[in-house]
């Protein structure tokens, strides 16, 4: 059998199997000088509304908060990922990139307006007390749950501090209130397991400060088995993205050359061609790359930079859709604003933004307990977002 030949059976297997684990579920810039005149007289009118309503509103009014809320609905107006971070959140967005906090230990969405559990991370006071994926968070320490935000805020909380988390739980009558005890959390982004000899499995959550380390240390522990590594599936279902930078590595460590990404912005310093540099080690080996609605931002621009070299095939359903960069800049008194300042495009000039990464074989993602008819991978995309961002053509 030729090499070329070894190679296709070794792509058919990786992607037989990729079916299967799909099947089974496994800075602010603005120039303000430009437009003097108009801005000030805009101003002014803020403040005559302000002194106004401050003065005449039937019942008192919280001047901060209106003028942080009037904020937040000019820069919210601008798309759906630009947003005023108060000072507690902008806290929260520096956690999330980092690798730990004090909480509970579980991963939680909103799903059809409820916070719901998506999994319990391993080792943690909620796993050993048996929280479970799919249970629905009502209360916080007596306290209703009713957006994501706020509800990961009541959970997290000083290590050793008491909580009490009510759930509902399917199947379960009766609300449960299940006490913890506040720990510290490592995040972990990235797990890998060995499919059979050969053929290695590695699942970025998300992308998180130590991501790139993660991947590479697992890579070197599957490269290291009796078998050589004939095959590796990357699954970045529901990978809501996180930083540019470790998107960027990521792909690089399976890309000898040739671009990774373009973003192109208003301003010429946020315009920039990222490319791949050769690698130390040989990982030529056929690649399946899991996508689905939940995957997007920096795990659609892994998707995309491998599909557009053929360096991977690309399995499950279209991606999330987000091709645009933000920036966080810090404010006064705490604050911070993500901003919107680029738009991004794959290798090949493609933007994906509000159409996602198309794959190259379409399967939709089921629990097996479900009805066959039932859709598997219907989620809220990028194009469905309340002012989203058109795509341009490169």
């Amino acid at each position: 059998m030729s090499m070329k030949q070894k190679r296709n059976v070794n792509l058919w297997l990786i992607t037989v199997i990729g079916v299967i684990f799909l099947i089974i579920g496994f800075g602010f810039y603005r120039d303000l000088s430009a437009n003097g005149e108009e801005t000030y007289k805009g101003l002014k009118l803020f403040s005559d509304v302000i002194e106004l309503v401050e003065k005449n509103y039937v019942d008192p009014v919280d001047s901060k908060q209106m003028i942080e809320q009037a904020i937040q609905g000019m820069v919210h107006s601008l798309d759906p990922h630009s947003s005023l971070l108060p000072p507690d959140d902008f806290k929260e967005l520096q956690i999330d990139t980092q690798g730990k906090f004090t909480g509970i230990g579980v991963s939680i969405t909103m799903r059809n307006g409820f916070v719901t559990v998506v999994s319990p991370i391993e080792g943690t006071p909620a796993y050993k007390a048996g929280v479970k994926a799919g249970d629905i968070i009502v209360k916080v320490d007596g306290k209703p749950t009713n957006e994501l935000r706020h509800a990961v805020k009541m959970i997290r909380g000083p290590k050793g501090t008491e909580v009490v988390v009510t759930i509902k739980r399917k199947g379960v009558s009766e609300p449960i209130d299940i006490k913890l005890i506040r720990d510290v959390i490592p995040v972990e982004s990235v797990r890998a397991i060995v499919l059979k000899p050969g053929y290695g499995y590695i699942w970025i959550t998300n992308f998180r400060d130590n991501t790139t380390d993660d991947v590479v240390t697992e890579l070197k522990r599957l490269e290291s088995g009796k078998t050589p590594l004939k095959g590796l599936i990357l699954d970045l279902r529901d990978n809501p993205g996180g930083l540019l930078n470790q998107s960027i590595k990521i792909s690089d460590l399976f890309l000898e050359k040739g671009d990774i990404l373009s973003i192109k912005g208003r301003l010429k310093q946020n315009t920039q061609i990222f490319k791949a540099k050769a690698n130390s080690t040989d990982r030529s080996f056929p690649m399946v790359v899991l996508i689905n609605g939940g995957s997007a931002s920096a795990s659609e621009i892994v998707a995309g930079a491998l599909q557009d070299h053929k360096r991977a095939l690309i399995l499950g359903t279209p991606s999330f859709g987000k091709g645009s960069v933000q920036t966080v800049e810090p404010l006064r008194d705490g604050y911070g604003l993500k901003l919107t300042i680029a738009r991004y495009y794959t290798p090949s000039g493609r933007s994906i933004q509000a159409k996602g990464i198309e794959p190259d074989i379409i399967v939709n993602q089921r629990f097996i307990e479900k009805d066959e008819t039932s859709d598997g991978d219907r989620k809220i995309r990028e194009k469905d977002l309340k002012n989203h961002l058109e795509a341009i053509p490169e």
